[in-house]
């Protein structure tokens, strides 16, 4: 689009000389009559020639579209008027009756009729729905150059090169061939009476006005579309202006400015402009008030004959030597900026306005910048600054100048800016609180000013630099026609530069991470440091754009409104009626300016482009959503799914069967493949089935391809290999039956049936091979009979030496009864969720999440974006998961790393993952990353490497290894604790040191210890309890809470070991006793030791360990409370007998010679890090999984009793049982 002293041209065509144009009211068409005989239609928002009609001899001066209906028409040299059908794109009829070139037709705006001017002085009316000539208009006595109906009244107005304009009215002709209904009856009277009224010389068409004034020959005349005015252009060089009222008519004034012929002029269909053209090159354009000139435009080289505008939307196109022009006088986007919910914008009227998209209301005027450059060039842009309220507006006119004006804090009507700030530049923005920039392409300079208008400092842009946006704070960005660069005011210099053609506009994400720069016809998404994404090309112009808050970039054209991912992919959203400018997008709503400045709400249909930003983020979650509740379906979305490599989402969609068929081959979905394959029943299809069947190993299907196609060989062949002699022999009957005696001897082979194969023979009458055969096998009988009937001896035979006779290898396991699969057969995530199998898509009820470690990562991601459980710790503690976790025995076998789940012959250990939410199966499978990440979203583990050893005992347990040969690794087998299952589905792994095991055993270790007051073995035991548990599997729900107490009380245990054994971490005794400070905390912890909920004979020792401490250190209150409390419990009488006796000792003096935070009447649970009170009522945080208390100060710390879990992170729960 260029830009030329105030025009914006739209679109150029090279052809003749143009003497006529037409602009279709609907379609981006345009019609051209050319002097050479032709008529073009273009169409010119693509650029593109539609049609040409060549049925005129000569130059075509005249062409008109009808307003309604598919018709155009046209009028040449050849005196002929033609009128074209669109649709068929041929001349429908031809109305004859000029005698001298036709100069102008037009189509009268609602009946059927269609005028026309001629150089034989007349001005004729047509009927062109029954191809009649209605009336002819004589009274010019020169060339007839122009005529037009009135766009309301019953009106023509012609123009002659007798220098008359001539305005006549022709209600008579309306009156006359109008239906009757409509008349009155003095109407009908006089219409019957229409041949006497000829008489007195009244005719249907009267001159109602002459209009004298031009001195040279009129070229053309034109009617104002709302006002009685009328203008005209003249060989003079002058264009005059005409008023006329009921009674009179007046010329107005004058334009005086072309210095050639003036051949076309037309009023602005909007705006009070007349626009004409002439010889001498050049559009001009007047004020229709001052009749002043208001731009002039001129070419080089053609002279201009035709001007016309369009009926609806802004555009003109004038008509020269050298084919024709489309264009407009000035920028129809509107200024505009968003910020949070609120649009503010500039109206066509030049006053300010702001919009709510929440409220969807439209303010009052803020304010009116009508003294802003001239009155016929609207602002260009507008830069809002929240901070200050202020706006920053420019306007190209005086070489391009910008204003900053505060605006009002409410409107009340057109209020004039107060004190503004005024400046010279192209280009001008806020980029700080307190700073704007302004670029002056004339002089390539940027200044960066403040709000005082003072310049701060000022650099030199890349050459050629065009325009300026803002670049993310502190940021710049710089336009020149071949690159956009990245300037970093601060530091003064490019910081990164991307070669982009012509960018005119930057669209920035709500989230500042990503711009798209919109050109004529390409859309380049970049990241914040200009790092191109992707990028798209439109045919046709790229108007506007905005950006989703998904991070979907909405973009319009001319007519459309179309998307674009981030990836590049991109749709069409809807169509547009008229052209509009994008601001905002709020779920099924864009807001948009229109050309008329006014905000506009279009309604969108979304599905489309979420689905396929699911399908990107593989958020699986939404795309189910989307499938259940929307009807996208097409042959687009199924292309692109296919295209992606999501076959089976896009079996979804399909109905037809022919695409299931590909779309189930692709996506390795045999149960589908083989449904529609019995539809369809083609052999085409059964063998593709059967070689992809044969691929998955099940062979089931693939004997029933080849049954279904007749391949008796492949059968035979398929039963020897998967061990299947019954249907072997079967096949060998039927061979017989068939008379085949090749595929007979083929299935003779493969059964080892050595008296078949010589019967076979027999019957062929290849007697030499039954002998050989039954020879080579030793039947010696059966050679006997063969040579009585041959009539030979053995003597007379020449006979090769024979080796020893072969058997044909029998299959080490028979495998027909089930199928042997050999590549993935798992239904995806998408699949299952699809098929109702996952309960509420949760991830523990989601045995797919396993799928060994090759995947875990991958479908990690995928659950989180499902799931919105982005846990960001998920793998930090985590240990190298290298050689140390392979036992040496297995080398060679199975890289449990590298075995893609259910893979070909997918090993057992795969399967367990596969069939088990639980950890501890994820783990005997071999598959440590899925079992943390349960761990992590049941009990928010975050430390495995305390968790070791109990995976690799796991890992090692669940096998055993039987050596082989040498040099070949050992078979291992799989130990189960499902014994009697059958079902690949339901195998388990067996658990060493199961909740039995540990009740027994463990457990009563840990209670010895702290018996023998071996603390370190105590703690290290009910630690090492905790961590079977947690990677571990019960039977029951019933044992599922036997677990639970088993967790307690190890906690119990082990915070109560910590206590004591940080106590004696203190210091020896008489350490302790001379420091007043440690001999406090020894107290402390001495009594802390006694709260945690042990078992009764453990805690009285413990009562007896702080009785004795108090008491030696004088704390008689405290020790009376202890002593008390081992009466309470009871138990050994040697230990009654102590307590009663410091209890009478201590009720002499009940006082404590050192205060200790303790409190024998309150209740409260002891921190297991920091070992002080958590009174009850106070907040606290707490370990997922063995329920140990912490401060809130510790929260995001690991559990010191578990050494695994996160304190404070609430997971799903520990999971034993499935």
């Amino acid at each position: 689009m260029q830009s030329s002293s105030g025009i914006l041209t739209k679109f150029e065509s090279k052809s003749s000389r143009a003497k006529g144009i037409a602009f279709h009211p609907k379609r981006p068409w345009i019609l051209v009559s050319l002097h050479s005989s032709t008529i073009q239609l273009w169409d010119y928002r693509m650029g593109t020639l539609i049609d040409r009609f060549e049925e005129h001899d000569g130059p075509v001066r005249g062409v008109d579209f009808h307003k309604t209906q598919p018709l155009f028409v046209s009028g040449g040299d050849d005196y002929k008027i033609k009128v074209w059908s669109l649709q068929t794109r041929r001349c429908l009829f031809t109305l004859n009756g000029h005698l001298d070139y036709v100069r102008t037709v037009f189509f009268h705006h609602e009946l059927p009729w269609i005028v026309s001017a001629s150089d034989d002085q007349t001005v004729r009316i047509w009927n062109w729905q029954n191809r009649s000539l209605l009336c002819t208009m004589t009274g010019h006595n020169h060339y007839a150059m122009c005529a037009q109906f009135h766009p309301t009244q019953d009106l023509v107005v012609s123009a002659s090169l007798d220098q008359s304009v001539r305005v006549w009215d022709i209600s008579g002709l309306r009156k006359k061939h109008s239906a009757p209904t409509s008349m009155s009856f003095e109407d009908q009277v006089s219409r019957a009476n229409a041949n006497q009224t000829d008489m007195f010389g009244n005719t249907d068409a009267v001159v109602k006005f002459v209009l004298e004034g031009h001195d040279r020959g009129v070229n053309w005349v034109a009617f104002h579309p709302t006002m009685p005015l009328i203008v005209s252009a003249g060989d003079d060089r002058l264009i005059k202006l005409w008023r006329m009222s009921e009674t009179k008519a007046f010329e107005v004034d004058t334009c005086r400015g072309h210095f050639q012929n003036a051949s076309g002029c037309l009023f602005h269909p909007h705006q009070d402009l007349i626009l004409s053209v002439g010889e001498d090159k050049t559009i001009r354009v007047w004020d229709l008030n001052k009749r002043t000139a208001v731009h002039t435009v001129k070419r080089e080289n053609d002279r201009f004959w035709v001007i016309a505008a369009h009926p609806e939307i802004n555009l003109f196109a004038a008509g020269h030597d050298n084919g024709v022009m489309v264009f407009k006088l000035e920028r129809e986007r509107p200024a505009s900026a968003v910020y949070q919910n609120t649009l503010f914008y500039i109206t066509k009227d030049k006053c300010v306005k702001s919009y709510d998209f929440q409220k969807n209301v439209e303010s009052p005027t803020l304010l009116s910048l009508k003294k802003l450059g001239s009155p016929w060039v609207p602002p260009r842009t507008l830069s809002y600054n929240p901070a200050e309220r202020s706006v920053l507006v420019t306007s190209p006119t005086d070489g391009g100048t910008y204003e900053l004006v505060n605006l009002p804090r409410d409107g009340s009507g057109a209020i004039e800016p107060a004190g503004s700030k005024r400046g010279q530049g192209n280009s001008a923005i806020f980029v700080a609180r307190n700073r704007f920039v302004v670029l002056n392409t004339s002089t390539q300079t940027v200044d960066i000013k403040d709000l005082m208008n003072n310049t701060t400092r000022s650099f030199k842009p890349p050459v050629g630099t065009s325009d300026i946006y803002f670049g993310g704070t502190g940021n710049l960005l710089i336009l020149t026609p071949t690159a956009v660069h990245l300037y970093d005011i601060q530091q003064k210099k490019t910081t990164a530069e991307l070669a982009v053609t012509g960018v005119k506009y930057v669209v920035w994400s709500n989230d500042g991470l990503y711009a798209a720069l919109l050109s004529k016809h390409n859309v380049t998404i970049v990241t914040k440091t200009l790092e191109q994404v992707s990028t798209l090309h439109e045919t046709i112009r790229i108007k506007s754009a905005t950006w989703d808050d998904a991070g979907v970039l909405l973009y319009s054209t001319l007519n459309h409104v179309k998307y674009s991912l981030l990836n590049g992919d991109n749709g069409i959203v809807r169509t547009l009626d008229q052209t509009v400018y994008l601001v905002r997008v709020k779920g099924r709503n864009v807001y948009c300016l229109d050309r008329a400045a006014k905000p506009r709400i279009l309604q969108i249909d979304p599905t489309e482009y979420r689905f396929k930003l699911a399908l990107v983020k593989r958020n699986y979650e939404e795309m189910l959503h989307i499938i259940q509740n929307s009807s996208l379906v097409g042959q687009s979305i199924i292309a692109y799914l296919q295209k992606k490599g999501y076959p089976e989402i896009a079996l979804q969609f399909v109905q037809d069967p022919a695409t299931r068929f590909e779309l189930a081959i692709e996506c390795g979905n045999l149960e589908v493949a083989v449904e529609v394959a019995k539809q369809l029943d083609r052999p085409k299809l059964w063998t593709r089935l059967s070689t992809e069947a044969l691929a998955h190993g099940n062979h089931s299907i693939v004997e029933m391809c080849y049954q279904k196609l007749k391949h008796f060989d492949k059968l035979s062949f398929l039963y020897l290999t998967t061990g299947d002699n019954t249907k072997l022999s079967r096949m060998a009957k039927i061979a017989e039956h068939r008379g085949d005696f090749t595929s007979r001897f083929q299935n003779a082979l493969y059964l080892n049936d050595v008296e078949d194969r010589i019967q076979m023979f027999k019957e062929i009458d290849l007697y030499p091979l039954a002998y050989m055969t039954a020879k080579a096998h030793g039947l010696e009988e059966e050679c006997q009979s063969i040579l009585e009937a041959t009539g030979l001896t053995e003597e007379q035979l020449n006979l090769p030496t024979f080796g020893e006779p072969l058997t044909p290898p029998k299959p080490v396991v028979p495998t027909y009864k089930a199928n042997w699969p050999t590549k993935t057969t798992s239904q995806s995530f998408f699949e299952k969720a699809l098929l109702g199998q996952m309960e509420g898509l949760s991830l523990e009820e989601e045995p797919a999440a396993a799928n060994g470690p090759g995947e875990a990562e991958e479908e990690g991601a995928v659950k989180k974006d499902a799931l919105g459980e982005a846990e960001e710790d998920e793998d930090a503690a985590g240990w190298d998961m290298g050689e140390d976790i392979v036992p040496e025995v297995e080398e060679g076998f199975v890289n449990v790393d590298s075995t893609e789940a259910g893979g070909a012959g997918s090993s057992e250990a795969d399967l367990w993952a596969r069939n088990s939410p639980l950890a501890v199966d994820h783990v005997a499978g071999g598959s440590f990353e899925t079992a943390m990440q349960l761990l992590n979203r049941q009990v928010g583990a975050v430390n495995f490497a305390p968790l070791k050893p109990r995976f690799l005992e796991v890992y090692q347990a669940s096998k055993t290894y039987l050596p082989a040969s040498a040099g070949l690794p050992s078979l291992v087998n799989y130990v189960r604790r499902t014994v009697e299952e059958s079902d690949p589905r339901e195998v388990l792994p067996i658990i060493p040191r199961d909740l039995e095991y540990l009740a027994a055993n463990d457990l009563q270790r840990g209670y010895d210890a702290m018996k023998a007051n071996k603390l370190e073995d105590g703690l290290r035991i009910f630690k090492g309890i905790l961590h079977a548990v947690l990677v571990n599997a019960v039977g029951s729900e019933s044992e599922v809470a036997e677990a639970k107490k088993l967790i307690s009380s190890a906690s119990e245990y082990a915070v109560a070991m910590s206590i004591e054994l940080g106590r004696r971490a203190l210091g020896s005794p008489d350490e302790v006793s001379k420091n007043p400070q440690l001999l406090k905390r020894s107290l402390e912890l001495s009594a802390y030791f006694t709260i945690p909920k042990i078992e009764v004979p453990h805690r009285q020792l413990a009562l007896l360990n702080a009785m004795n401490l108090s008491f030696r250190s004088k704390n008689h209150s405290s020790a009376l409370s202890f002593a008390n409390r081992i009466l309470a419990h009871g138990g050994a009488s040697k230990l009654l007998e102590t307590a009663r006796r410091i209890k009478s000792q201590c009720e002499r003096n009940p006082h404590d010679a050192v205060e200790i935070e303790f409190d024998q009447f309150a209740e409260f649970e002891i921190c297991a890090a920091s070992h002080t009170p958590i009174y009850s009522g106070t907040a606290y945080e707490e370990c997922a999984f063995d329920g140990s208390k912490y401060h809130t100060k510790y929260k995001g710390t690991v559990c010191t009793v578990c050494e695994v879990c996160e304190v404070g992170k609430h997971g799903s729960g520990l999971k034993l049982f499935a």
